[in-house]
């Protein structure tokens, strides 16, 4: 990280942006697995920022999976994500992308079980159009970004509560972020990887069409935690 500037784009927080960096020299090798990163005084030199800024950085870093700490040693790379992370999500954007999963799992997985409890057969009919929408456009090698977005919207819809359709339209930007870099990684990964990806959404359509309110939020809630780790780790099949 020898000579580096953080590029500051007053948008973005200046921690994410850190992060963003930090992250980039990790995917392109320049930081490898198990590498020592500089200290905190030698970030906070090198980058122009304070400690808290670097301490909130390397906190998600952690977080994410991608580093950890040692203490009284320092902070050390933990895997290498897939390099699409940054070419699908782009640098600034990709502790938002990670973050906007955290707050999914915890909103779609009580959707999905509403769905269970509330969905009419029409509802069931919609959310099982979407699926088919996505699985067709995948097998036809594309990454069906839209279909995937209307079936977990089918799935808001379904719950009968207005208020998650709004808090899933209004994550839309960011989620269309998220559901393009998942997609796209799923879609360049192995076969294994986009038949469990596919699986996944069928499960959650199979226990809202069977009304089991309980299996739906898990089953909603392990495949929201499982694209999140699809895209943080390269060598993850699932």
């Amino acid at each position: 990280m020898t000579g580096l500037q953080l590029k500051i784009q007053k948008r973005e927080k200046l921690a994410d942006q850190l992060y963003g960096q930090i992250l980039e020299q990790i995917v392109s090798g320049n930081l490898s697995e198990g590498a020592k990163l500089p200290s905190e005084n030698e970030i906070c030199a090198s980058f122009g920022v304070s400690r808290p800024v670097v301490r909130e950085a390397l906190r998600k870093l952690q977080s994410d999976g991608l580093v950890y700490a040692r203490q009284g040693v320092g902070s050390f790379v933990k895997k290498r994500p897939p390099q699409g992370l940054i070419e699908f999500g782009g640098i600034n954007d990709v502790a938002g992308l990670l973050r906007c999963f955290e707050a999914r799992i915890a909103i779609e997985g009580a959707t999905a079980r509403m769905a269970a409890e509330r969905a009419t057969l029409r509802h069931h009919r919609d959310i099982e159009r979407a699926l088919k929408m996505l699985e067709e456009g995948i097998a036809a090698g594309d990454i069906a970004d839209q279909a995937d977005f209307e079936f977990h919207m089918s799935i808001a819809r379904a719950s009968g509560n207005d208020i998650f359709v709004t808090m899933l339209t209004s994550l839309h930007g960011v989620i269309a972020k998220t559901r393009n870099v998942a997609l796209n990684i799923t879609r360049t990964g192995s076969a294994e990887r986009v038949k469990k990806v596919l699986l996944e959404h069928r499960q959650i359509y199979d226990a809202i069409r069977g009304q089991d309110g309980e299996s739906a939020e898990l089953l909603m809630r392990y495949h929201l935690h499982q694209a999140r780790q699809r895209v943080t780790d390269h060598a993850r099949d699932m």
